[in-house]
């Protein structure tokens, strides 16, 4: 892919990642800063559509990214991402807090990574989950439609049945990227799935999971597991969380 067109399809990501609404021309134009004019851009824009990285849900709107576009964006554009220093040193103090506390990270961890992401967060061990942050999940845009939000209602009532399922689909130490129908769990092809299994000390097998929008922050949800995992890897904690935008 030009240069120009890997831009023009960060650009329609990120706008649409922040707004969920199609993306026009003059919005990448007049916000992005390129220096094309917005026939070249519209031009640029149908070809993308053409070989498949973009879609118009209607003639006169913008455009969408489709799987396809989300799944070149993680593997050749988005690179990888450190959490910030403060989101950080805020994780630190307070999984050591709880440490100290002594207290079990199962549940406390899922209010922690709701009030840390804005999502609904799910942690368990072995069959036993808790679940924070539903109410915000319901506001994603993605989610009000009652159809869709059912299906990753149901979906989630189940979690426990797909965990086996959703292990066998990633190695040891690898942090994978599931995308729309690439998702191992079937009933919410709708979303996008980001997974990083990993071993407790006392050798079981953990998971961490973030379940979102296709328009989901990759980069930062990724390195949240990643850090995640570090801070509680030793906890024997099974985490999910799942991703909401409003």
């Amino acid at each position: 892919m030009e240069e120009r067109l890997k831009k023009i399809l960060s650009a329609v990501i990120e706008e649409y990642t922040d707004t969920a609404t199609p993306v026009g021309s003059k919005v990448l134009v007049d916000k992005y800063r390129f220096k094309i004019s917005p026939a070249t851009m519209r031009g640029d824009l149908a070809e993308l559509e053409k070989d498949g990285y973009l879609y118009q849900p209607h003639i006169s709107s913008g455009r969408i990214p489709t799987d396809k576009g989300y799944r070149y964006f993680v593997e050749e554009i988005m690179g990888e991402q450190s959490l910030s220093m403060s989101e950080q040193k805020k994780l630190q103090a307070e999984v050591l807090k709880l440490k100290v506390q002594n207290k079990r990270l199962t549940r406390t961890t899922a209010k922690l990574l709701s009030s840390f992401s804005g999502n609904l967060a799910i942690t368990g061990v072995k069959e036993e989950f808790y679940d924070f942050g539903i109410g915000e999940l319901m506001a994603a845009p993605e989610f009000r439609e009652m159809d869709e939000f059912c299906k990753v209602a149901e979906a989630l009532d189940y979690i426990d049945e797909n965990i086996e399922t959703i292990l066998k689909s990633v190695k040891d130490g690898e942090t994978k990227i599931f995308i729309g129908r690439e998702n191992p769990i079937k009933e919410i092809s709708n979303c996008s799935m980001v997974v990083s299994p990993y071993r407790t000390k006392e050798g079981d097998r953990g998971l961490l999971a973030i379940i979102g929008p296709k328009r989901m922050k990759y980069a930062h949800n990724k390195s949240l597991l990643d850090y995640m995992k570090k801070l509680i890897g030793s906890a024997g904690v099974l985490i999910l969380v799942v991703n909401f935008i409003k």
